[in-house]
């Protein structure tokens, strides 16, 4: 049985080993427009167990982020130097090189999150700029198609 048509966003995943609550995860999605549709998985058997939900809205002041995609990097480049250049517009909470899986050399692309009035001014401000002799292109970071043709978060 399957509980969700379309993979979700999911900011972080606690499990229960983490918990020592055998059987409990807490998930945390990006968007509460993500976990409304589980209101109505409640009561529902997946494997011989009742799956119960419990929504905690999130704290006021929760930081809304956006992730950029920034291409064209220097293959020199390293997480340090990425997120020195976009912490000149915000706080970064987190960079990702990509690297090729079987030569463990980078890419030449990968994603910053920022908090979004931050990734707003660095996508505007770095986008078509020179660092260390390439052309950065920095956009927003858009879903990407799996095989399947469902939605997948860009990672």
């Amino acid at each position: 049985m399957k509980v969700f048509q379309q993979p979700v966003p999911v900011q972080a995943v606690l499990l229960a080993m983490l918990l020592a609550v055998p059987g409990l995860a807490l998930v945390t999605w990006a968007s509460s427009s993500f976990y409304l549709g589980l209101f109505f998985s409640l009561g529902v058997l997946l494997g011989g167990i009742v799956v119960p939900l419990l929504v905690q809205s999130p704290a006021a002041g929760t930081l809304a982020t956006t992730t950029l995609y920034v291409g064209n990097l220097p293959y020199r480049a390293n997480e340090a130097t990425v997120r020195s250049l976009f912490e000149e517009f915000g706080q970064v909470l987190s960079v990702r090189l990509m690297k090729d899986r079987q030569t463990g050399k980078r890419r030449g692309f990968g994603f910053v999150e920022m908090p979004a009035d931050a990734a707003e001014a660095a996508r505007t401000a770095l986008n078509d700029t020179e660092f260390q002799q390439r052309t950065l292109k920095v956009r927003e970071a858009n879903e990407r198609k799996d095989d399947d043709g469902d939605n997948e978060a860009a990672s």
